[in-house]
Parts: C-alpha cells; sequence; structure tokens
C-alpha cells in the first residue's frame, strides 16, 4: 500500500512531465509482474527521451504491436496505477500512450 502522503508528494514530479512528448529509446514487455500488477500482465515498459531531454521510464498504454519500436512517438499521460486502498485512496501515475 501506498501512502496518501508519498502520492501528495509525488505530484509535483508527475505535474512537470504530464503532457510531455517524446520518444521511445528501449522498451521491454514484463512477463512475470509483482502482485499490485499482475493482471496486467505481459505489459511493455518503455524509457522515453522527452522533449526536455529528460528521460522517463513507465508502462506503455492503449498501444498496437506495432507501436512497440524505438522512436515511436509518445505522449505522457496520467492513469490509475493501483486500486483503491482501504482508506480510498487511488494511486495515478504517468503512463505513456503513443502519438
Amino acid at each position: 500500500m501506498i501512502s496518501p502522503i508519498k502520492i501528495w508528494r509525488r505530484q509535483k514530479e508527475i505535474r512537470k512531465i504530464l503532457g510531455m512528448k517524446g520518444e521511445v529509446l528501449v522498451w521491454t514487455k514484463i512477463y512475470t509482474a509483482g502482485a499490485d500488477f499482475k493482471k496486467y500482465a505481459p505489459y511493455p515498459v518503455v524509457l522515453v527521451k522527452l522533449d526536455n531531454q529528460e528521460k522517463v521510464y513507465g508502462q506503455l498504454v492503449d498501444y498496437k504491436e506495432e507501436d512497440l519500436k524505438i522512436g515511436e512517438k509518445v505522449v505522457c499521460i496520467l492513469r490509475k496505477v493501483r486500486e483503491a486502498s482501504d482508506d480510498g485512496v487511488i494511486a495515478y501515475g504517468i503512463k505513456f500512450k503513443p502519438l
């Protein structure tokens, strides 16, 4: 479980790259996922070089198999990363979507 305080602190990092575009530098597919992510497996994870030259990694969503390539243009979006906790807190984080 992730605490609401950690979610609140992390929002500053997320906000500064949300909506930024970039390109995939490298990608891989996760077949054996951790407990929180088993229902999503297999899923692709990408390392993206944003337009501001910052490098960020995250899950690729709403993709077709042909989108899994180096140089693919993507945009940073906000999506739910975990189910709601017992307290009703829903954790959101960055993911990437092909353009």
